[in-house]
This record gives structure tokens, sequence and C-alpha cells, in this order.
């Protein structure tokens, strides 16, 4: 039987590379997975004002459809060597109310997807230092940044094969990983 896995996308752009990268490891997953784009771009700010015994029902949602999943995907983009707030966010409403916390013991990667450089490397690694905190067994290696991806696309919407070659390789390594830790 596959493992559910949830897949969370750090940029809210209709046209973003990271919802694309995000596809195409759905199309690529083996068949030990099923993943599942879970929305995080209508959560509202976590305030734990709001977070009652009655919270919004987009929180409960949320926190239900990550505890009915046995791992997580992050892609990610960068913002300002940082982590996207829509990330943040999703991690806070899923940590709380305090003792609560739905992301413990659920194996996860990061895939960082930019069009600078760099790959996205700041935000990877500010989003693994939450990880840790949330007693999340992240994927170490092989690790996934993917710099410069405008240039892996082309006029069709088509991925490079180099760079679907490499998305394969993070995706079996994580399977592996999901599997050890079952």
């Amino acid at each position: 039987m596959s493992k559910k896995i949830a897949v969370l996308v750090g940029s809210l752009r209709k046209g973003s590379y990271n919802l694309k990268v995000a596809k195409i490891l759905k199309e690529i997953a083996p068949s030990s997975l099923s993943l599942y784009l879970i929305e995080i771009g209508d959560l509202p700010f976590y305030n734990e004002d709001i977070d009652t015994d009655t919270p919004p029902a987009s929180y409960t949602l949320f926190r239900n459809e990550i505890a009915d999943c046995q791992g997580v995907i992050f892609v990610t983009p960068e913002y300002n060597r940082g982590l996207p707030a829509v990330i943040k966010n999703a991690i806070d409403v899923g940590s709380r109310p305090y003792g609560k916390n739905v992301w413990a013991k659920k194996p996860a990667t990061v895939i960082s997807v930019s069009q600078g450089a760099i790959g996205g490397f700041g935000a990877n690694h500010q989003l693994r230092q939450s990880l840790v905190f949330l007693d999340m067994p992240t994927l170490q290696q092989p690790e996934a940044y993917i710099g410069g991806i405008s240039a892996a696309f082309d006029a069709n919407g088509n991925i490079a094969e180099k760079t679907r070659e490499f998305l394969s390789s993070i995706i079996q390594a994580y399977a592996v990983w999901v599997e050890k830790l079952s």
C-alpha cells in the first residue's frame, strides 16, 4: 500500500516554478508514494487568539490533512534569503495548539527552487531548522537546490531531462527514507 505524502508549495503564484516542480514530482513518484498537493495559501496567519475551542475551519481542515499523511515534501522558493511566509505560517498552524503538533515523526524532504544561482539555499536551510524543532526526520542526502529554474523549462512548459532525472533521484531517495522510517 502506498504512503500518503503531503506536498506543500511555498509559492502562491499561478505560474509558479515551485508548483510545476511539485506536479512533476507527483508524476514521477514511485508507486510506494501517493503525493497530494495541500493548499496553504488560504490559511489565515496563525493567531492564538482565534485558535480557541472552535478554531477557524481552515486550521482544522489543514491539521487533519497533514495528520492523515505519512510524510511531507516541501517545495519552496527563497524570498530575501529566507523562507516564504506562507510556509512558515503553515508550519505554525500545524504545530499548534501546544502539544498537538501534527508534524511530529513525519519523514520530510525539502526541495528549494529558485531562478537565482544558489537554488534557494537560504530558504532550504531555514526550513530545515524548523523541521528539527517539529521532530520531523528530514532527508539529508541528496540535497535538493534547483537554481536557474526558468532555464530548465522550454517554451512549451516541458522540463529538461537532466532536471527531471535529478528530481527522480530526489523522489526515489525520499521513498527509501519514508520506507526506512515506517
